[in-house]
């Protein structure tokens, strides 16, 4: 680790003034539990002259629950969201993935937003500064190649929060705010296809909740990731699955989404086309090879890529065929 930079630490007392210092500062960075992004300055990686702290921000760490479903603030922290009785018993799969987020001590300071906002990692970005310098950086980072893709000009770090695929199945939507106005939009396109610049966030704008609808709570839920220590490591590859069926174990809904194998978190395509079927060993074996088509992990963690496409096709089969058999 090398010493903390110099910084400016703002610590405003509403959303409002913390919104209007980032727009005067467009290259700040706002700052909660820290849990990712301190370590990140830490090793160099990051170098921000302005960070906003908005842990103390009234109303971020909100939480309704009403006919349209529940809300959810991006200020509460990962350990109250695993706790709280509505997520765990009707959106169980984001309860799950809350506590697989690194060690009791990350999920007590870390929050919503900061895991649905979580930088993309790879093997050559997050590392100290020493190591960075030796192999000329990287294109993500000071760097002009990318040394995963040698040939390419693009980046290929890979997202690796947890909570994003297990509120994807629930087709979650995500609330934004920038110092003019509110937007809200599925929590799918906050993200894009780009290791570099994987948030379609404004430079004024900052992730304050998130919905979950109503009509999917209760469905069937899990999620599980691969990783390579059990207590506190990013998954290697991740699944959440939702799914639905009636009495008579016909297939009403199935949705599965990935972490940890691409630069966004995605949704598994064609999984529509089981919808009115029963699942048996085929199916099961035939959602597993599509996973695993669909995911495209590159070498960006310590484990090939070719395993970690098994690893995440395996979960998807397995978590599928439990919840279907309950």
């Amino acid at each position: 680790m090398e010493y903390m930079p110099d910084f400016h630490l703002h610590r405003p007392a509403n959303l409002e003034d913390a919104l209007e210092i980032k727009a005067r500062n467009p290259d700040a960075r706002f700052v909660a539990g820290g849990t990712d992004l301190l370590v990140n300055v830490r090793r160099g990686i990051e170098q921000p002259t302005e960070m906003i702290d908005i842990s103390e921000v009234g109303g971020l760490d909100s939480f309704t629950e009403d006919g349209d479903g529940l809300y959810l603030g991006a200020g509460l922290t990962l350990k109250a969201i695993a706790a709280l009785e509505p997520v765990q018993s009707g959106y169980k799969a984001i309860a799950d993935a809350a506590v697989a987020v690194a060690g009791p001590t990350h999920r007590a300071y870390g929050t919503l937003g900061g895991n649905l906002c979580l930088d993309t990692r790879c093997l050559y970005y997050n590392q100290s500064e020493w190591w960075r310098q030796s192999n000329a950086y990287c294109l993500k980072e000071r760097g002009e190649i990318c040394h995963v893709a040698t040939g390419g000009k693009t980046c290929f770090a890979a997202f690796s929060g947890d909570v994003a695929p297990a509120m994807l199945v629930f087709g979650a939507e995500v609330a934004i705010q920038s110092p003019s106005a509110e937007r809200r939009i599925p929590l799918a396109d906050l993200y894009r296809n780009d290791g570099l610049d994987h948030l379609t966030l404004g430079a004024d704008e900052i992730v304050t909740g998130i919905y979950l609808p109503a009509n999917l709570g209760g469905n069937a839920s899990a999620y599980e990731k691969a990783r390579v220590r059990g207590s506190i490591d990013f998954p290697l590859a991740g699944a959440a699955v939702r799914l639905a069926k009636a009495a008579d174990g016909t297939l009403e809904d199935l949705c599965i989404a990935l972490t940890g194998v691409n630069p966004h978190p995605q949704l598994v395509k064609g999984m529509d086309a089981y919808v009115g079927k029963k699942l048996g060993e085929a199916e099961l074996d035939e959602i597993r090879e599509s996973t695993r088509k669909q995911a495209k992990p590159m070498h960006t963690t310590t484990v090939a890529p070719w395993y970690r496409r098994r690893v995440v096709g395996a979960l998807a089969r397995r978590l599928t065929a439990e919840l279907y058999a309950t």
